[in-house]
């Protein structure tokens, strides 16, 4: 699979990194006197930050539907040139309308990149190989803000450049940057497994039999039907799989939005507070790349997640009773540690077969955790400062949540496993003993695994 990951993961990451940079990189623009040269209060910038998670939440179930029926190199380049535009046209408003505007519109045009490469990924590897890629694609997000960070500093030293301010030229410069990854990544994202022309006939036909091996029955292709999205929307699993992506997704967000402004106020200047923003972004790196690499290895999955948001909450319990800064940077340590490494997308990737009911129940799961944005928008208020006592009140509920949830959805997931082993879940297959009717009634085995999909008796989900 190397040839496949040398043509998938590099890139991906890479716009992946530029995607985050450009959502969250408001938080280092803040620093430099944004508000005061836009006219705009405290509340109206946390509405700039809430709308732009409102319509990403709102276009994410669409835009993984749109993905499966175009191609990936045409969709994922499309959406990147527009963000990219809006990221840029950004930098040019004067008012706080203006910005609102710009705001919306980033969101909805980001909403489909990450859904869509985590969907897309899943139909490229088998599950034991999925969270190693997911943890280094989405391993991103933290480079992005160690870089942001450094970006900005350098960025800012443009300020007056051309009548601009600082806070702009970081806007216009990262916007203009997008905008030439998207158009150079038509050709250079590669299609689904059943039509990517970089490999021979010989090579697709390898990597399908390995997903079909790995009981993605669905990996040759699909045709699109309604009965598989009505799947995705009454299963038990992508409820409780949106509520741990909710108790992750929140605080992470808040750090990613905050990050600066936390040690900005509790001692450091803007640039200071930028530069120390980049080792916390190492380390929670390197921690996400381990991960998902051991995850990938020992399985296990929901036991990784409790332990990580549990390394966070101790993070989050210290910044409550902390007013020393130096302890409250060791803290932010430990938070980034255990946000950034918890697996969510991969977990749910592995207990979805069928590739239109993975594309639905993934959208709506991230989308519903990226709606919790919202909520990280304002939480961390301009009366709260220096210490932040109430935002991080919040956040410390959001990961006791995913802490509840995680413990939950792990228990159900292997109670029903141990029924499949049992066989109470064993379909009738014509000319075979055994079986029950209320599972259902098939002419072969392979006609049950590729109607049922993860529902099929010898499917077994990821702990």
């Amino acid at each position: 699979m190397r040839k496949v990951d040398m043509r998938t993961i590099p890139w991906l990451s890479f716009l992946y990194l530029l995607c985050f940079l450009d959502r969250t990189s408001i938080g280092n623009a803040k620093l430099y006197n944004m508000e005061a040269e836009l006219g705009i209060t405290d509340t109206q910038y946390l509405i700039c930050l809430t709308i732009f998670f409102i319509s990403y939440a709102l276009f994410e179930v669409p835009s993984n539907v749109v993905l499966k029926r175009l191609k990936p190199s045409v969709w994922l380049s499309m959406l990147m040139v527009l963000w990219g535009i809006m990221m840029t046209v950004q930098g040019l408003v004067h008012n706080y309308s203006g910005l609102l505007v710009m705001r919306w519109m980033l969101g909805a045009f980001e909403a489909g990149l990450f859904p869509g490469v985590t969907y897309y990924l899943s139909c490229w590897y088998k599950r034991s190989e999925f969270g190693i890629r997911a943890a280094i694609f989405f391993s991103a997000a933290t480079i992005s803000g160690a870089f942001g960070g450094l970006l900005a500093v350098g960025i800012a030293k443009m300020n007056g450049l051309g009548g601009k301010p600082a806070w702009a030229w970081i806007f216009i410069i990262e916007g203009l940057v997008t905008i030439v990854a998207g158009a150079v990544s038509y050709w250079i994202i590669v299609d689904f497994p059943d039509n990517a022309t970089f490999l021979t006939e010989a090579e697709r036909t390898v990597v399908i039999r390995r997903l079909q091996g790995d009981a993605q029955f669905s990996a040759a292709g699909e045709k699109m039907q309604w009965r598989h999205i009505k799947k995705a929307l009454t299963e038990w699993k992508t409820y409780l799989a949106m509520v741990v992506y909710a108790g992750i997704d929140m605080p992470l967000y808040a750090f990613a939005l905050f990050l600066p402004s936390i040690i900005n106020h509790v001692r450091y200047s803007a640039t200071k507070a930028n530069l120390l923003t980049v080792p916390v972004y190492a380390l929670a790196c390197i921690s996400t790349c381990l991960v998902g690499f051991l995850a990938d290895r020992h399985g296990n999955r929901g036991m990784f997640n409790f332990v990580l948001l549990s390394i966070a909450a101790v993070g989050y319990i210290i910044l409550i009773v902390s007013r020393d800064a130096a302890l409250s940077y060791f803290a932010v340590f430990l938070s980034a540690c255990g946000i950034y490494p918890c697996i969510r997308d991969a977990w749910m990737s592995n207990n979805s077969e069928g590739t239109y009911k993975r594309s639905v129940a993934l959208a709506m799961v991230i989308s519903w955790g990226n709606l919790q944005g919202a909520v990280s928008s304002n939480v961390y208020r301009a009366n709260q400062t220096p210490w932040y006592p109430l935002g991080h009140e919040l956040v410390l509920m959001y990961i006791g949540t995913g802490l509840i949830a995680t413990a939950t959805f792990r228990f159900l997931l292997k109670r029903e496993n141990a029924r499949r082993d049992r066989g109470e879940r064993d379909e009738i297959i014509e000319g075979h003993e055994g079986g029950f009717e209320v599972n259902g009634r098939f002419a072969s085995v392979d006609d049950a695994r590729r109607e049922k999909g993860d529902q099929w008796s010898g499917y077994r989900y990821t702990l």
